[in-house]
């Protein structure tokens, strides 16, 4: 097919399915059919823990495999089409990886003996080096279950470091373009956040840093490329002004995509990070996880990882559990979300350092070659995997939501705050030229309507626009029909 033939200038509208035309959606399963199932009175719990009888779904094979796809008909996911939600790095995750996660040999109990399950060790240590090596840091603990926990731990490595140092460090460090979770992670661990104010470049402005850090400073937070898409060019004076103070400097994994198999947090002078394996190699993302969150840190702070950690005897005879002598304790089950780390394995292992450094590269040459189509401006560059655009005079909520009647998932919107009615946008590497044309035609399409075409949308999905701020102060669920 030629350029010409492949013109979609006018953007392609979307049908998605829907089941009914009365404003009702496919029914739950208990309210398509269901059968009282009496429960005998043998049970060994207690009798206020029990009930007398249970309804439950009752269905043929066929209309229970109808159901689930009549649901994935109106959902749209990575599988449906392009999800350039930025900063949330939405990539496709190739099948390969769900193969090996459900092989029956990755289902292992973690409380089985370490004798018997040296294989299951020997991935998580191997694991463990591969992210050590990914992202330049020397130990790695794979017990978070996703990047906020990740945060948080790596939050909590950080104080627990400057405790045994004898230092009361009592702030942290956060620029206003950074990820709420940074914000929130900080408040949590009981520091004060000094919120650092960005460069009219759009990066850290090193005047406000050095008048930001000081004898209270336990840590900046950062992540490079920042929600911008732009590359912190001095981050190597960053971190000599935080560490000249005695903090710490904390990569925010978000967006690693970005320098996959190029450049490494550690030899940028990070101190500690976190990866969020859900965006940067595989697993489905969002939709409440799981996800996991490893946390890497340099030579000093290992001690601090939580327990127990996986690492090879020294006589090399096999692989151990081990308790650092000043760990922050457990953060979660010790093997991590396991199947989710068996994902992140499979896609390494696959790719390789050359199909890494290969992911990067396409990330970033799609964001740019997405922008430079589009009709919207786009105040800040040069920029890496992502890029933000300004929707002007429009809403940037009303044109992402037109956008999904385009057949394209919308961008991140509102956000970061430094960019007017901003449009967050990271096509990933997974997306064709074509691919990108018809997303760039969904950007021009928007464009060019007007504000009640824009207030209306979307018209063409299986839900319409709904009460978002009713759903969030008055959410109601349950898994039976409601009245009204």
């Amino acid at each position: 097919m030629s350029e010409e033939d492949h013109a979609p200038e006018a953007g392609t509208l979307y049908d998605q399915a829907r089941w009914t035309d009365d404003g009702e959606y496919e029914p739950l399963l208990a309210e398509k059919g269901t059968s009282e199932v009496e429960i005998g009175d043998d049970s060994p719990l207690p009798d206020e823990l029990t009930r007398d009888s249970l309804e439950l779904p009752d269905l043929a094979e066929p209309e229970l495999a109808r159901h689930y796809t009549r649901l994935s008909g109106m959902n749209y996911g990575v599988d449906s089409g392009p999800f350039p939600l930025g900063s949330c790095t939405m990539k496709y995750n190739p099948k390969f990886t769900e193969r090996a996660a459900a092989d029956p040999n990755a289902a292992v109990h973690p409380d089985r003996s370490a004798e018997s399950v040296q294989g299951t060790l020997e991935l998580r240590a191997t694991l463990q080096d591969y992210l050590g090596r990914i992202g330049g840091m020397d130990a790695v603990t794979l017990q978070p279950p996703a990047g906020a926990a990740g945060e948080f731990t790596g939050i909590r490595i950080a104080a627990a470091y400057h405790e045994e140092n004898g230092e009361d460090r009592t702030e942290v460090v956060i620029p206003d373009s950074a990820h709420g979770t940074n914000f929130a992670t900080a408040a949590m661990a009981g520091f004060d956040v000094v919120e650092l104010p960005s460069g009219e470049d759009g990066r850290v402005d090193i005047d406000a840093l050095e008048a930001a850090v000081g004898d209270d400073t336990a840590a900046l937070m950062l992540t490079n490329p920042n929600t911008l898409g732009l590359f912190e060019r001095d981050i190597e004076e960053v971190a000599d002004i935080v560490h000249d103070a005695g903090g710490l400097l904390y990569y925010d994994g978000a967006n690693l995509n970005a320098l996959l198999g190029r450049a490494r947090p550690g030899d940028m002078g990070f101190d500690v990070m976190h990866y969020n394996v859900h965006k940067t190699f595989a697993t489905p993302h969002g939709g409440g996880g799981p996800g996991a969150g490893p946390v890497g840190v340099t030579g000093e702070l290992a001690e601090f990882l939580p327990t127990p950690h996986v690492r090879e005897q020294a006589d090399g005879s096999g692989y151990e559990r081990y308790e650092p002598e000043q760990s922050i304790g457990k953060v979660h089950g010790f093997a991590g979300n396991w199947l989710v780390l068996v994902r992140a394995f499979a896609y390494i292992a696959r790719l390789g350092d050359e199909g890494l450094a290969d992911a990067s590269a396409r990330a970033v040459l799609n964001a740019n070659y997405l922008a430079s189509q589009i009709d919207y401006e786009v105040p800040y560059g040069p920029f890496h995997h992502e890029f933000v655009a300004s929707a002007g005079e429009q809403d940037a909520a009303d044109a992402a939501k037109r956008m999904l009647d385009y057949g394209v998932h919308p961008p991140t919107t509102k956000w970061p705050e430094i960019v007017d009615e901003a449009l967050m946008t990271e096509p990933t590497e997974a997306e064709t030229r074509e691919s990108l044309d018809d997303l760039a035609a969904a950007f021009d399409a928007v464009a060019g309507e007007d504000d009640a075409t824009l207030e209306a949308a979307p018209e063409r999905t299986a839900a319409r626009r709904i009460d978002q701020v009713r759903a969030a102060r008055e959410p109601r669920l349950s898994w039976q029909a409601l009245d009204d």
